[in-house]
């Protein structure tokens, strides 16, 4: 077993007014990033107030944070220190493990109020967490990444709080989870490859996504998504790739496996959508001039209150190639018998 680094955070119930204890955290960091030995970090039961944290390697020998307890955030973004990052940022480790507890953003609409990233593109970024004031979970420039019995809890109609975004990474898995939010259950971006998405329950939310993408000249390739043995309950759509028009980027995404889908009043289960723009904050001038190809659609079943099972709607300048759809058996719930059918736009 590894020495354990007891955090000093004494055992006094803390309350949003009380002490931050990142300074105890950060000590606790630094004991474990100078350990030649595997070392573990315990946050102990109770209720704890985190104003932000970033920990940072390199590191020696693997380190696990296991908390204990639940650790909360001000539910006021104004009072975040560096207004430019998020809550808790890990960077520049091996060999990490994060399990347990609960890390409450403690979001809601004095902080929801404030995101406007739908409509804004220059919109002002929130922290992340449970609850989150925007995105729960960025995995960024990560290789070898598993998440697993994860669950992520926000309100449907909190914005933009993807539950997990995974971009510019490979090998990344996400595993017998169950994540509700406001946004994408999972978003993908760009320069991915080899993701593993099994055994996980979506909803409320906007579905799985591959993008928006098209947005950077300098985006990168996409290939090797696996869906598989996924639940979407209530969800705006099932599994979606969006990509913008009159966008500079040309990628190609490729090698898609959307498999064993179950769709419970899910709208959209299978969506191409390469004439995405919502809000109007786009040029739709031009079609994308982005490739998708080897996309593999089979065993999708249960109910949908969308007329369309699947819809695609490729581009004009670079059609979809290699689209295979088997065993999609939908039953619409707002007109009964009625079983929804293929749209192409």
């Amino acid at each position: 077993m590894p020495p354990k680094i007891w955090m000093d955070l004494g055992r006094r119930f803390c309350r949003m007014d009380e002490w931050d204890r990142f300074p105890a955290l950060l000590n606790a960091w630094n004991a474990a990033i100078a350990s030649k030995k595997q070392s573990k970090i315990v946050i102990p039961p109770g209720t704890w107030t985190l104003s932000q944290a970033k920990l940072q390697g390199p590191n020696f020998a693997p380190i696990e944070i296991e908390n204990q307890g639940t650790v909360q955030a001000n539910p006021d973004p104004k009072t975040i220190p560096n207004k430019q990052a998020q809550w808790i940022t890990i960077n520049y480790v091996d060999f990490f493990t994060l399990s347990g507890g609960v890390f409450d953003g403690r979001g809601g609409q004095q902080a929801w109020a404030l995101n406007d990233c739908h409509v804004n593109k220059n919109c002002p970024k929130l922290p992340i967490t449970k609850d989150s004031k925007t995105c729960h979970i960025n995995c960024l420039e990560c290789r070898n990444v598993t998440f697993t019995r994860l669950t992520v809890s926000a309100p449907g109609n909190s914005p933009n709080t993807d539950g997990i975004h995974v971009a510019r990474s490979m090998m990344v898995n996400v595993t017998n989870s169950v994540i509700g939010t406001g946004d994408d259950c999972i978003s993908m971006g760009d320069k991915l490859t080899q993701v593993y998405i099994q055994n996980v329950t979506c909803g409320p939310g906007h579905g799985i996504s591959i993008g928006s993408l098209g947005g950077s000249i300098n985006e990168g390739d996409i290939s090797g998504i696996h869906v598989k043995n996924c639940t979407f309950v209530n969800t705006q759509n099932g599994v979606r790739i969006k990509t913008w028009p009159s966008a500079p980027a040309t990628l190609q995404i490729s090698n898609l496996h959307f498999e064993d889908l179950m769709m419970q009043n899910a709208s959209n289960p299978v969506v191409i959508d390469q004439q995405y723009c919502p809000w109007n904050l786009c040029n739709t001038t031009s079609p994308s001039l982005i490739q998708i190809r080897q996309v593999i659609i089979n065993n999708v079943k249960g109910t949908t209150n969308s007329l369309h099972a699947v819809m695609l709607s490729c581009s004009s300048a670079k059609p979809c190639q290699d689209i295979q759809i088997r065993n999609v058996d939908l039953t619409s719930t707002t007109t009964k018998g009625t079983k929804p059918g293929l749209s192409l736009r």
